[in-house]
C-alpha cells in the first residue's frame, strides 16, 4: 500500500491506525515540539494532544483537502494551540513582569507566566505559518494560471477534468509520467499548445479516450510537477507513486 491507501484504510481500522502512528510518531513529535515551541517527547501531555489530533485528521482526512500531511500539520497545530490555551484558562491571569525573564519568580508563578507565553507563541506561529501557506498558494497559482492559459484554459478548470474513477486516475497518471519523462513530447506539447494523442497513446498505452477526455487534467499536471510549484506539486504527488 502506499501512504495515501494506508490513510484512508486506517479510518476503518484500528490495527492500520495504529500502525500509521508508528510510521508518523517521529514526524507526529515534531510538529508537537513546533506547536509547542519545545522539546516534545511521547511522556508529555502535548504528545497526547496530537496524537489524538492526529487521529482526527486520518477520520476526516479526504483526498480533496489536500497532502495528507498539510492538513494534518494544521489539525496538530490547532488542538496543541487549544490545550494551551485551556492551560492558560485554569491558572491565574497575571502580567509578563520583567522579573519573569530574569527567573527571579517563584516557581508556580514563573511555570503560570511560561504557560501564557508558550500559548501567546503558539497562537502566532499558527497564524503566520497558516497566512504564509496561503500567501505562497495564492502566488503559485496565479503563475500556473499565467501557464495554462496558453493552452486555453484555467487553473480552476480541473475541478471539472480531473479523473475520478480510480482506474482513470491511474491511467491519467501513467500518461503524465511517460509525457513528463519524454522531452520530445513536451517539447512537442509546449511547442503546439496541443496534448501529442497519438505519440503518447502509442507509448503509455493509455486510450485516446482517457486522454482526450482529461487533456486539460494531463497538461496542467505535466506543468505543475515539470515547475517550481512545490506547493502545488505537493496535491499532486500520487502520481510519482501510482
Amino acid at each position: 500500500m502506499n501512504d495515501l491507501e494506508d490513510i484512508l484504510a486506517a479510518k476503518t481500522d484500528e490495527l492500520r491506525l495504529s500502525a500509521l502512528v508508528g510510521t508518523y510518531k517521529p514526524w507526529i513529535l515534531r510538529c508537537a515540539s513546533e506547536a509547542a515551541h519545545r522539546y516534545v517527547t511521547d511522556s508529555d501531555d502535548e504528545w497526547s494532544i496530537a496524537l489524538m489530533a492526529f487521529s482526527e485528521a486520518v477520520q476526516s482526512y479526504e483526498e480533496d483537502k489536500g497532502p495528507f500531511r498539510v492538513f494534518a500539520t494544521v489539525v496538530i497545530r490547532r488542538r496543541i494551540l487549544d490545550y494551551l490555551r485551556s492551560e492558560g484558562r485554569h491558572r491565574a491571569e497575571m502580567p509578563v513582569t520583567p522579573a519573569a525573564f530574569g527567573g527571579d519568580l517563584p516557581e508556580e508563578e514563573a511555570a503560570g507566566v511560561n504557560l501564557q507565553v508558550r500559548s501567546q507563541v503558539a497562537e502566532a506561529s499558527v497564524q503566520t505559518a497558516e497566512a504564509d501557506l496561503s500567501t505562497r498558494t495564492r502566488e503559485e497559482i496565479a503563475e500556473v494560471q499565467g501557464v495554462l492559459g496558453r493552452y486555453g484554459f484555467s487553473f480552476f478548470d480541473l475541478t471539472e477534468c480531473s479523473p475520478k474513477a480510480e482506474k482513470t486516475r491511474r491511467g491519467c497518471a501513467l500518461a503524465i509520467r511517460v509525457l513528463m519523462g519524454e522531452p520530445e513530447l513536451m517539447k512537442q506539447l509546449r511547442s503546439t499548445r496541443m496534448l501529442p494523442m497519438k505519440e503518447l497513446s502509442a507509448t503509455s498505452g493509455v486510450s485516446r479516450k482517457i486522454l482526450d477526455r482529461h487533456r486539460r487534467y494531463i497538461i496542467a499536471a505535466a506543468e505543475i510537477l515539470s515547475g517550481d510549484y512545490p506547493i502545488l506539486s505537493a496535491y499532486l504527488d500520487f502520481i510519482r507513486k501510482v
